[in-house]
């Protein structure tokens, strides 16, 4: 066994009394032996996605260790119509599959009725929620408590009171810890004394009703501030506002992502680090720190990388910072998994309290790498009763036997020194040059490679797809290295490897460029970097590492012609298959193509000299290249004496092309009077109305997309038409209305269009 002080092997031997992991031939057993009270051997999952899949390999995984039998907790999942044609991963992977109605997730995975209507049907032991969905509704626990099931999670209480982020702030600042600036600092109330609840006068004094209470209070706390909904999380129902005039429409889009929720206003501290602390609690009152997370790098508020362990905080600092967590679940009798999230400031070595978040969190593997503990089977122990001091994954990394049954003191004894670093990725089908826009489709290609030091898992695979309605993260990646650094190549290697290809778009292109920033290299990022980096781009101020445009051009009219070739080869065969003749303009071995490629448009003409031989010709000169039909649908091209491998797919905006990894986009020509949205989704709200004047660059509709509520902004000025109702369904590139365009635009230079003549191959 590895000794986790020293590093050495060691041997340790068991005393005749002490069972082994080994031994254990029933659930009910083990729980007999750790001192729990109930075993748990049946569990519903009401989530999906990658949520769902890592709680089954996780338990699947500690099963086995413990009886030598992955299949000794059985899993019952929920599965909607559209996860279905999805082919999603966890429902390949579940004891028994239950049908429930599709559409957004109040339908289904976030609907509390149903939910514990399906646990008592099908006669589970206990529910896993996860995170989503109903994980965070403490009508849950309540229900499930009355029913006789188990929930693996916080009880409704604590639930309310913490998972409530207004609540958690009151909880904090009245137990003082340091909170940041907001609308209702000043409020205090004695939680214990008042049998666990927030007195509801108290609480109203926190919660902002109306749009212009919310631009007194954003006024009064002082702009940058955020509007945050108190039942919001993973990026929905928080909006920073930098100036008045935003405050309302920010306030409204709060209010639609998480309808019903109260809203509250916090400072924004800019130049914070993100830095989480995880918890684990039994129900005997014992509860520790399981180290922390660094979740910095933030993409309007969503996580996009986490690392750990957090090594911007001093020592001393970070440790008062987990006493602080560990303090505050005590004092609320939290009990199972659970994160406490602060914002540090390394100027001045100072933290405040952001939220408790009464769940286990999608980034909880970062921890599960650097201490060992199987974090799923540890929510699934303490559901079952057992104590932190008898779980064998606590004991270790506390230096004990793993099991033993003596009593640790996790006040006075200190986890073992962990010996590595981790760092995360999300893998999202989101558009990264279109603002992070969600995208949806099929999934062509999914091909990732595990290392030794690299993992991940998928809530798809090749035969898959990303809905509507699922959520954009499909993914997740995880390196390990003895450094920070070391893990970080780690990663960049694990991603330039990664192969997805498909109708989605995803930010593993951008996040490879981000990695390899002087930035992220040296640290020194903090929760406003990434935005400010999109920023930049989106005003033109920073260019992203592109390769060579000749290059792209050259493969892309390769790619092109290629396509003109074999659909001319298809129709010929039918035509001779009908016994029809073929006209002469069917053989052709030569075609013009015109591309055009950031703005620039290229004409080039293609030509066929051999099976496999091209010539490309462009302003007087030409490239040979040879180009070779792959077995996926894809190409893979000669130039210059070295290959590059090639996809493409024709979308409504153009050319979409996969060349070595990189995407690179061949627009059609632009029409300004033509507004669509390239991605599927709900069309929200009309903002501006039938027959209006809209100024460019302003908002004239929102649509939800995956849970969320995103702006459409208009190109140029004009005048709208619209062609579509509020609550109508929107395809990918769906002409939705057109815009009349104003007089004084009849000369502008239209963006798209060639802005010059054909550039030289």
């Amino acid at each position: 066994e590895h000794h986790p002080r020293t590093g050495g092997k060691t041997r340790v031997r068991a005393p005749k009394t002490m069972a082994t992991k080994e031994n254990f031939g029933s659930v009910q057993e083990y729980v007999d032996f750790t001192g729990g009270t109930k075993a748990i051997q049946k569990v519903l999952i009401a989530n999906n996605g990658a949520g769902a899949v890592k709680a089954i390999r996780s338990i699947r995984r500690w099963a086995y260790e413990i009886f030598g039998n992955e299949r000794m907790i059985s899993f019952v999942v929920m599965a909607t119509p559209e996860d279905m044609r999805a082919n999603a991963e966890y429902i390949r992977m579940a004891d028994e599959i239950v049908d429930v109605p599709g559409g957004s997730n109040n339908n289904n995975y976030r609907n509390v009725r149903l939910i514990i209507e399906i646990a008592e049907r099908w006669r589970v032991d206990a529910v896993w929620a996860g995170w989503g969905h109903a994980s965070e509704d403490p009508t849950l626990p309540d229900g499930l408590e009355a029913a006789g099931i188990v929930f693996i999670g916080p009880s409704g209480p604590p639930m309310r009171a913490l998972g409530d982020k207004i609540g958690s702030t009151i909880i904090a600042q009245s137990a003082g810890v340091p909170c940041m600036g907001w609308n209702g600092d000043g409020i205090k109330c004695n939680y214990a004394e008042n049998n666990g609840v927030i007195p509801p006068a108290v609480y109203a004094q926190a919660n902002i009703t109306t749009p212009e209470f919310c631009v007194s209070e954003c006024e009064r706390v002082g702009f940058p501030v955020m509007i945050k909904a108190s039942e919001g999380g993973g990026g929905k129902g928080i909006r920073m506002v930098a100036k008045s005039e935003d405050v309302a429409m920010a306030y409204r889009q709060v209010q639609s992502e998480i309808p019903g929720s109260p809203i509250f206003v916090m400072k924004l501290a800019p130049r914070a680090r993100h830095l989480e602390v995880q918890l684990i609690a039994d129900a005997y009152g014992q509860a520790i720190a399981l180290n922390g997370r660094d979740c910095s790098v933030q993409r309007r508020h969503q996580k996009i990388i986490e690392e750990g362990p957090p090594t911007v905080a001093d020592e001393d600092v970070w440790e008062h910072m987990e006493a602080s967590a560990v303090a505050l679940a005590k004092a609320v009798n939290y009990c199972n998994a659970g994160t406490v999230e602060y914002l540090y400031m390394y100027e001045d070595k100072s933290y405040c309290f952001l939220e408790l978040n009464p769940r286990l969190q999608v980034e909880h593997p970062v921890t599960e790498m650097i201490t060992k503990v199987n974090l799923p089977a540890s929510q699934l122990q303490v559901a079952m009763g057992i104590p932190l001091h008898r779980m064998p994954d606590i004991r270790r990394l506390y230096g004990h036997e793993p099991f033993g049954n003596d009593v640790i003191d996790f006040t006075t004894e200190k986890r073992v020194p962990c010996e590595n670093h981790c760092i995360a990725v999300r893998v999202t089908a989101e558009n990264p040059d279109q603002g992070f826009q969600p995208t949806s489709g099929t999934i062509q290609e999914l091909n990732f490679r595990s290392t030794p030091d690299v993992w991940g898992y998928f809530s798809i695979d090749s035969s898959g797809l990303v809905h509507e309605f699922a959520d954009s993260q499909f993914g997740h990646l995880f390196a390990n290295g003895a450094t920070r650094d070391h893990a970080r190549k780690n990663m960049i290697m694990a991603l330039k490897e990664l192969t997805i290809r498909g109708d989605i778009r995803t930010t593993t292109e951008f996040i490879l460029e981000m990695m390899n920033s002087d930035e992220f290299i040296n640290n020194t990022i903090n929760t406003a970097w990434l935005d400010g980096l999109l920023s930049q781009m989106k005003e033109g101020e920073l260019e992203r590492q592109k390769q060579d445009p000749l290059l792209v051009v050259t493969i892309g009219a390769l790619v092109t012609f290629r396509k003109m070739l074999d659909a001319q080869h298809a129709e010929f065969l039918e035509i001779i298959n009908k016994g029809q003749l073929a006209s002469e303009e069917m053989f052709f071995v030569e075609k013009t193509v015109d591309l055009i490629y950031e703005n620039t448009k290229y004409t080039l003409t293609c030509a066929q000299s051999a099976d496999r031989q091209f010539v490309v010709y462009c302003n007087g000169s030409y490239v040979e290249a040879e180009l070779r039909s792959l077995s996926d649908g894809g190409y893979l091209v000669n130039v210059g004496g070295r290959s590059h491998n090639a996809y493409a797919v024709e979308e409504a905006t153009g050319l979409r092309m996969t060349l070595d990894g990189n995407t690179c986009i061949f627009t059609k020509e632009y029409d300004p009077t033509r507004l669509a949205t390239d991605v599927a989704g709900k069309f929200a709200r009309m903002l501006v109305a039938d027959g209006e004047h809209v100024d460019a660059k302003q908002p004239f509709a929102e649509i939800e997309v995956m849970k969320m509520f995103l702006p459409l902004l208009a190109e140029e000025s004009g005048v709208i038409s619209w062609k579509l109702t509020e609550g109508a369904a929107i395809g990918q590139f769906d002409f939705s209305l057109s815009l009349s365009l104003s007089l004084s635009l009849g000369c502008a230079e239209l963006r798209g269009v060639a802005r010059g003549v054909a550039r030289s191959c």
